[in-house]
């Protein structure tokens, strides 16, 4: 028994000791993105997690300063997550079956510029941060609503994730646990309105319906279903319509530390979708199209939030799979 304590407490102290050692990177990583471990345990833990990431994404960056692909990826706060933790965490679009008898917007081959972005005509808010929460689907369905109600009413005005987390869950959606768009468009029709970010704001948690007619930034009346599958419908939609509701394969490692560039993952499933975002733009550099994809992960992911996504690559990431967007 004492020649197991002595063993317990060796290893105790090696750890602390080597955490207080810790390689310099790993200090700066912990110190930028406000860390804190409940122990030396979890924290030499957490600490080889983000050296293999560190790892990873630095053979990745080779491959791209050497040519072979077309994206660069860097260490932002989800570096001391596994692969599988961050997509329990993060990823919360929870996909099912459409109903039959829903508008479904199909291309019509109609003529549309090579380049929109929602962003230049004051459509867009800034990017938000949905936290350890899985409400994705909360954010890029309030991203189209959004951008629908400024449309209409000339105004761009921020409107309540959090409501949509704690009270649509009569409408299939579990807050926190995943959700649906068109899921969250039946229940802001229903209930007569959505409140506005600033008297509703977000708390990256579930709490109680709050809602507050009197505080009502605006309505639904439906919603429309982009045709399954058609990038081309997408491309009409995003290009006449505003920011669309669109749902991603965002389970890869490669999408958990993009950086910058044309994402194009081949390992990305069209069916498998566990990530709701707003496409808000396309366009195309040096010949390779791109889809303008506005993230709910904070400034620090991405392009200051923002991925562009291959297009015209038979719907990679399935970002045509499962699109919609809602009537005002």
């Amino acid at each position: 028994m004492k020649v197991a304590l002595c063993l317990l407490f060796g290893i105790v102290a090696i750890q602390g000791a080597w955490v207080n050692n810790a390689p310099d990177d790993w200090v700066e990583f912990k110190a930028k993105f406000g860390k804190v471990y409940k122990n030396s345990f979890e924290e030499l833990f957490r600490m080889n997690v983000y050296r293999e990431n560190k790892r990873k994404i630095e053979e990745h960056n080779q491959r791209y300063e050497n040519g072979e692909v077309t994206y660069k990826l860097k260490m932002n706060h989800f570096g001391d997550l596994m692969q599988h933790e961050f997509k329990a965490m993060m990823n919360g679009f929870k996909r099912s079956e459409r109903p039959s008898n829903n508008k479904v917007f199909e291309a019509t081959g109609s003529k549309v510029p090579d380049k929109v972005d929602w962003r230049q005509k004051g459509a867009v808010t800034g990017i938000k941060d949905q936290g350890q929460c899985g409400s994705c689907w909360a954010f890029s369905a309030t991203g189209s609503l959004e951008g629908q109600l400024f449309l209409k009413n000339k105004k761009l005005v921020s409107i309540s994730e959090q409501q949509l987390v704690d009270c649509s869950g009569e409408y299939g959606n579990e807050g926190c646990n995943g959700g649906l768009m068109d899921s969250a468009f039946e229940y802001i029709k229903a209930n007569g309105g959505i409140d506005t970010e600033s008297s509703y704001p977000y708390e990256a948690e579930d709490d109680s319906c709050r809602f507050n007619k009197k505080n009502v930034a605006g309505t639904v009346t439906g919603y429309v279903d982009i045709k399954s599958g058609d990038e081309n419908a997408l491309k009409e939609a995003v290009a006449n319509v505003g920011p669309i509701s669109v749902a991603i394969d965002a389970g890869n490692m490669s999408f958990q530390f993009y950086s910058s560039g044309i994402y194009n993952e081949p390992y990305c499933s069209d069916s498998s979708l566990d990530h709701g975002v707003l496409a808000v733009g396309y366009g195309s550099d040096n010949n390779s199209d791109y889809w303008l994809v506005k993230n709910s992960w904070g400034t620090v992911w991405g392009i200051d939030g923002y991925i562009k996504m291959t297009r015209n690559r038979n719907n990679q990431c399935g970002i045509a799979t499962q699109a919609s967007y809602p009537l005002v």
